[in-house]
């Protein structure tokens, strides 16, 4: 826990940085935990009555084993490299998005409380450090394994839907939502599928 904390110390600054001109516009702020894809803290703020910017930093999940293997098979650390495995950490995922919000509380008969629809496009970066396990099939290392460290970046835009019910009486929203990740740095053309609940207090 403590190693993560330190991690996120860095993005935590860049991410109160990239929000500070939008909360000196904002007329609310909105701040919490998402779960899910990733695990994050969130941001958010309403420009207008429609249109909200959000950020969010926090923990993403690894991609595939199948995505990691490809990308060490294209780059091997030796050419004779034969891959064994891999191991992740310190994965790290920063957001900035923008949103279109519609109050849908009469659509489903509610009363007390407001309950919004929302749909938006953002820019999405992630980082994970990624421990591959290699042998080679030289006679003088047989049985021996040796490890290659990278760390794997990926950028490119992401597109969400979702619902967020704003309680009467107290200062407190919750959300879900779904999304799409496509992928322009390092590997073009890879989705990824996104999605989270969460809750935020406003002040």
């Amino acid at each position: 826990m403590e190693n993560l904390l330190k991690n996120l110390m860095k993005p935590l600054v860049f991410f109160i940085l990239l929000m500070a001109p939008l909360a000196a516009l904002a007329q609310q702020h909105h701040l919490g935990i998402r779960a899910g894809e990733p695990f994050a803290i969130t941001y958010k703020t309403f420009l207008d009555e429609q249109f909200s910017a959000e950020a969010m930093v926090g923990r993403g999940g690894p991609n595939s084993t199948q995505y990691y293997r490809r990308a060490f098979e294209n780059s091997r650390p030796v050419s004779s490299a034969i891959y064994t495995g891999q191991s992740t950490s310190d994965a790290l995922s920063l957001h900035a998005r923008l949103a279109y919000n519609e109050d849908i509380s009469s659509e489903f008969n509610i009363t007390e409380g407001q309950l919004f629809g929302y749909a938006g496009v953002g820019a999405m970066l992630r980082s994970v450090r990624v421990n591959y396990v290699y042998h080679t099939p030289s006679p003088t290392t047989e049985g021996q394994f040796r490890n290659d460290h990278r760390t794997n970046i990926d950028f490119g835009p992401e597109a969400f839907i979702g619902s967020e019910y704003y309680f009467e009486d107290f200062p407190i929203s919750v959300f879900a939502e779904v999304g799409m990740f496509l992928e322009v740095v390092d590997r073009p053309g890879h989705i990824k599928l996104l999605g989270g609940i969460g809750a935020r207090y406003l002040f």
